[in-house]
């Protein structure tokens, strides 16, 4: 398995606040996104805490022996510690409070893939297929789930951007959890929302379909800039 990983400041931003990080394990791969949130610096040290303590507490805990389970708990476990650690951060320092980051995760390992996620950052499989594995945790989300908007709608919703759940701005903060058979050549994409805001699924897919893999990352980000892309923008692909 091979990564790659690129981000840009976006057009509308005076500070990139996501952060990104991956490490190869015994028989695996394990990566990590985050886009924070929050003034006076508070985004960015969010994300960066909580990519900094998932990757080590994975990196440590991990063991090539655990069956599915274990992984499950591992990675839900990391997730819980870095919200934890990021909340009294923000607790104890008053320009802070109220700081927080989304997160998306994915251990890929044989022929499968563990993920987690907090907030709108995705993960992705595409193979002769794109498919979104991860479900967003937002408010736009929950309107079309009770079927008060349209998926159409839900794409260009002025409130698109607002998270119902973030890693740090509680003490706890419940994981989601996806596991998922991958086939050798599939690629795993995990994106924060200055990607998916601006570039469709059909953009998504054709490029890593018709790109070398380490061109993957870059060509997005471009791609999303071209759309006005004015957010922060990250891509990381994990390539099997």
């Amino acid at each position: 398995m091979t990564v790659f990983t690129h981000t840009d400041i976006g057009l509308g931003r005076k500070e990139n606040q996501d952060s990104a990080d991956w490490i190869e394990l015994p028989e695996a791969v394990f990566a990590v996104v985050c886009d924070g949130m929050g003034g006076s610096n508070a985004g960015s040290e969010a994300s960066r805490r909580a990519v900094s303590i998932i990757r080590e507490r994975v990196s440590k805990g991990y063991r090539p022996e655990f069956d599915e389970n274990r992984i499950r708990n591992l990675l839900i476990a990391s997730v819980k510690t870095a919200s934890a650690v990021v909340y009294d951060l923000g607790s104890a320092v008053p320009e802070w409070n109220g700081m927080g980051t989304t997160c998306v995760a994915a251990l890929v390992r044989g022929n499968t893939v563990h993920m987690v996620n907090v907030g709108d950052s995705r993960g992705y499989i595409i193979n002769h297929e794109i498919k979104q594995i991860t479900r967003d945790h937002s408010m736009v989300m929950r309107m079309y789930e009770r079927g008060d908007i349209t998926r159409e709608e839900l794409k260009n919703h002025p409130e698109r951007n607002i998270i119902t759940r973030a890693v740090g701005v509680e003490e706890d903060v419940e994981a989601d959890y996806f596991e998922s058979e991958i086939s050798p050549g599939s690629s795993i994409l995990l994106c924060t929302d200055g990607l998916s805001n601006y570039c469709d699924e059909g953009m998504i897919f054709r490029t890593v379909k018709d790109l070398p893999p380490e061109e993957v990352p870059g060509a997005l980000i471009n791609a999303a800039l071209e759309n006005k892309g004015s957010d922060n923008i990250t891509a990381l692909l994990i390539k099997v």
